[in-house]
C-alpha cells in the first residue's frame, strides 16, 4: 500500500513538468497498464524524422503537429485521419511506419494496427458489395477492442472507388457509431495521386533557384485535392470523404534531389554495415534516372531502390 501512496504521489509531483503523451506513458510503467499498448513517444518520433527522412520538411512538420495535437486532447471529436501524396520512393510508407513504431510500445507488431492493400484485400471490382461489409465490420470489430486502433490505407490511387466511403461514419465528428468509440483512432490514406502536381511545384523552385524548403501546404493541398477527386481510377473519386472534408491533413512528399538519394545510400550502407566507397555511392547515384531527362533535377524512384543498389554494387 506504501508503494502505491508513493508512486501515485510521484505521478502527481512530475504530472505537472510532463507532456501529456509522457504522463500516459509514465502511467504505464507504473501500473503495467496502458491503452492498448499506446505509448506514444513524439519527442523520439521527430528525432527519428530528422535523422532517417530525407528532403521532406514539409511532411515531417505536417504530421507532427498534426499528432501532437491529437494526442494531447483527451477526448477528440474526431478521429485523425492523414493522407499522404507523392511520388513513388519519396517516404511516404516509411514515414508512416515510424508514425507507427514510436505510437506503440510494440511499434509496427501492434495487433490494433491495420494494414490495407487494395490488391492483396479488395481485388477484385465485381466485389466492391462484399468488400465494403467486410470493411465496415473490420473496422467497427477492432475499434471496439480498442479505440486506440491505426489503421494504414496503402496505394490509395489502386483502390476500387466506392469502397472507402464506408469509412464516412467512423471519420466524422458524430458521437456514436454502431455503439463504439471510434474518435481516438488514426486513418492514415498512402497514394501515388497528386505527385505529378507536387513535382511540377518542386521543379518550379528548382528552377526559379527558390529554397525547398520554402514549399508550403498553400502551395500544393488544393491541386492535390483536385487531381485525386478528378481521377476516375482512385478511391477517392467522387468520395464523401472528400466532399465532407473528412480528411484533417493533407500531407504532400516532395521528390527527391541527388542530394537526398546520397544521404540514403549512406544510411543503407551504415544499416547493413558495410564500408562505405565514394565512388562506389557515385557509381549508384550515376545509375538510377532522374527527371526531367534534360535537367535530372530529380530521383524518377527516389529512395525505393537504394536498399537493393547497394547491396549489388557493395
Amino acid at each position: 500500500m506504501a508503494a502505491d501512496w508513493w508512486q501515485i504521489t510521484l505521478v502527481v509531483l512530475i504530472a505537472g513538468f510532463v507532456n501529456p503523451w509522457e504522463l500516459s506513458a509514465l502511467h504505464c510503467s507504473f501500473y503495467n497498464f496502458c491503452e492498448c499498448g499506446f505509448r506514444p513517444n513524439l519527442n523520439a518520433l521527430e528525432c527519428e524524422l530528422a535523422r532517417s527522412v530525407f528532403g521532406q520538411h514539409l511532411a515531417c512538420d505536417l504530421v507532427v503537429k498534426a499528432v501532437k495535437r491529437f494526442v494531447e486532447t483527451d477526448s477528440p471529436t474526431k478521429p485523425l485521419v492523414l493522407s499522404f501524396h507523392g511520388w513513388t520512393g519519396s517516404g511516404k510508407t516509411f514515414l508512416s511506419s515510424l508514425l507507427v513504431k514510436h505510437l506503440y510500445k510494440d511499434g509496427t507488431r501492434n495487433p490494433h494496427v491495420h494494414y490495407f492493400s487494395p490488391i492483396l484485400h479488395f481485388a477484385h471490382a465485381q466485389n466492391v458489395e462484399q468488400y465494403k461489409e467486410d470493411l465496415r465490420q473490420w473496422i467497427q470489430g477492432n475499434l471496439t477492442q480498442c479505440s486506440r486502433s491505426v489503421f494504414v490505407f496503402e496505394e490509395m490511387d489502386k483502390m476500387h472507388p466506392g469502397i472507402i466511403d464506408v469509412l464516412v461514419p467512423f471519420l466524422g465528428p458524430s458521437w456514436v457509431v454502431y455503439g463504439t468509440n471510434y474518435r481516438k483512432a488514426i486513418f492514415i490514406f498512402i497514394s501515388n495521386a497528386g505527385g505529378d502536381v507536387i513535382n511540377q511545384v518542386a521543379l518550379d523552385f528548382w528552377r526559379d533557384r527558390k529554397d525547398r524548403e520554402e514549399i508550403q501546404l498553400r502551395d500544393l493541398e488544393s491541386a492535390i485535392s483536385i487531381a485525386v477527386m478528378s481521377t476516375p481510377e482512385h478511391g477517392f473519386w467522387k468520395s464523401q470523404i472528400m466532399n465532407q472534408s473528412l480528411i484533417d491533413v493533407i500531407v504532400p512528399f516532395l521528390p527527391l534531389r541527388p542530394s537526398h538519394i546520397r544521404q540514403c545510400i549512406q544510411k543503407e550502407v551504415e544499416q547493413q554495415e558495410l564500408v562505405y566507397e565514394e565512388d562506389t555511392v557515385q557509381s549508384i547515384l550515376n545509375n538510377l534516372v532522374y527527371f526531367p531527362e534534360d535537367e535530372k533535377a530529380f530521383s524518377s524512384t527516389g529512395c525505393k531502390t537504394v536498399s537493393s543498389r547497394v547491396s549489388y554494387f557493395l
